[in-house]
């Protein structure tokens, strides 16, 4: 599957320099050590805005739910419709989730409580992005 192409802003770089380095961080609010994602300039808990870190996650995780996307907007992941997209949530805080096409999984196949593990896969740009596999061992 083809991905549309991501250019990072000056903010959110950190999180885009680490995909390339094919590591996961996610934003950590210093005030109140929360993680939150996607990255904010103010913390959505305590409202701070100048005190934040870039944690390192284990890249691990569990399919929370999905859906089959049939009629996709953008026009680089129309060729590859239907195709899953599902919801993961993070080991590291549940409260977290993020988004994958699931590689490597047929449509409307997913199995939603399955674990998962981080892989980053090219973006037509070259940016590597976050997706997820599922764990079969």
């Amino acid at each position: 599957m083809s991905k549309q192409g991501v250019v990072p802003d000056d903010f959110s770089q950190p999180f885009w320099d680490a995909a390339n380095e094919e590591r996961l961080v996610i934003q950590n609010c210093l005030e109140c050590n929360r993680l939150q994602h996607p990255p904010a300039e103010t913390c959505r808990d305590c409202g701070a805005g100048d005190s934040f870190e870039w944690k390192p996650m284990s890249g691990r995780g569990t399919i929370y739910n999905y859906g089959v996307v049939h009629d996709c907007p953008v026009r680089l992941l129309q060729e590859d419709q239907p195709f899953n997209l599902a919801v993961i949530m993070l080991d590291d805080d549940p409260g977290i989730q993020m988004f994958s096409h699931l590689p490597g999984v047929p449509v409307d196949d997913v199995p939603v409580g399955a674990a998962v593990e981080v892989i980053f896969e090219p973006t037509a740009n070259g940016q590597l992005v976050p997706e997820w596999r599922v764990i079969t061992d």
